[in-house]
């Protein structure tokens, strides 16, 4: 995307504007990208359901992509145990050149199809491959999902190309067709966001289909920190109307499980609240009261 002068209907380069344009312009390139986004709704949601159905199954879930799009599946993948009580174990980050430990992301790796297939062959029944590519064609992208095809395993494909090679590999291929960058080739940008945003709708609403999500509230959080444990305190206390204090202790006695302190403090015993649980798959809608569960 780049800026058109209203005045004299001539397209500007984002460095030749002023910075209060070029900045107006960058932003611009966000939303428009968002936007697109609201085209791969019902993708996102046959991806979701596939993410959702796996991870109950006790599969587990491979990221794989190269460069700025591995960063965008990073920074989801990384937030699945926290906020949805994923298992770490369930997860694994394939990319190219490997997680960086610094600012290095050599640009060569992404071609390195060797490294795709050798990551890609660790997978096993039932796991499902999320790959995505900016162009749909990055090598190390293509040969992943290649891999994971041949064996069987479900590909959610996302790219902002539509019609690209690796759309074409996926069972699910969410197309995110963004425009041109505001910065020629920089792909963190529009494409970016649109992978950000396609990505935490995905996870989230698989989240929400594994019963991780209840009014509104993140109910199968691990509060692992001081501010995580506040959090679910009030969690607690929102849904059962007790106070903070007593949300409290109602976690400490089920070892900081958000769900099992819930039915705790509605007056539960922990042994028959796990098997309350357990009944309903996790849903603890299921186990409130008005809702028959037998044990």
């Amino acid at each position: 995307m780049q800026h058109a002068d209203r005045h004299s209907g001539t397209i500007s380069k984002i460095d030749e504007l002023d910075r209060h344009d070029a900045l107006s312009s960058m932003l611009m390139s966000h939303l428009d990208a968002a936007t697109v986004v609201s085209h791969a709704i019902a993708d996102i949601d046959i991806a979701a359901e596939c993410l959702a159905q796996a991870l109950t199954a006790g599969r587990t879930v491979h990221y794989a992509a190269a460069g700025s799009s591995a960063l965008m599946a990073l920074a989801d993948a990384c937030e699945l145990p926290g906020t949805f009580g994923v298992a770490q174990n369930q997860i694994r980050i394939c990319m190219a050149g490997g997680v960086p430990v610094d600012a290095a992301m050599p640009g060569h790796v992404e071609d390195s199809c060797e490294g795709a297939i050798a990551a890609a062959q660790r997978m096993t029944e039932g796991d499902i491959a999320i790959v995505i590519s900016a162009s749909g064609t990055t090598p190390y992208a293509m040969a992943f999902a290649n891999t994971a095809k041949a064996q069987r395993n479900t590909v959610i494909a996302i790219a902002n190309v539509a019609g690209s090679d690796l759309l074409k590999i996926g069972d699910v291929a969410i197309a995110l067709p963004t425009a041109p960058e505001v910065l020629d080739g920089s792909t963190r940008l529009g494409a970016g966001t649109a992978q950000k945003v396609a990505l935490n709708m995905m996870s989230t609403q698989a989240g929400i289909l594994m019963g991780h999500v209840h009014e509104g509230l993140m109910v199968n959080l691990k509060p692992d920190n001081i501010k995580l444990r506040k959090r679910a305190a009030g969690i607690v206390a929102t849904i059962t109307g007790i106070s903070t204090d007593a949300a409290d202790v109602a976690l400490s006695q089920s070892d900081f499980d958000t769900k099992l302190a819930i039915l705790i403090a509605k007056g539960e015993n922990i042994e028959d609240a796990r098997k309350r649980l357990a009944k309903a798959g996790g849903h603890l809608k299921e186990c409130l009261p008005n809702q028959d569960i037998n044990i």
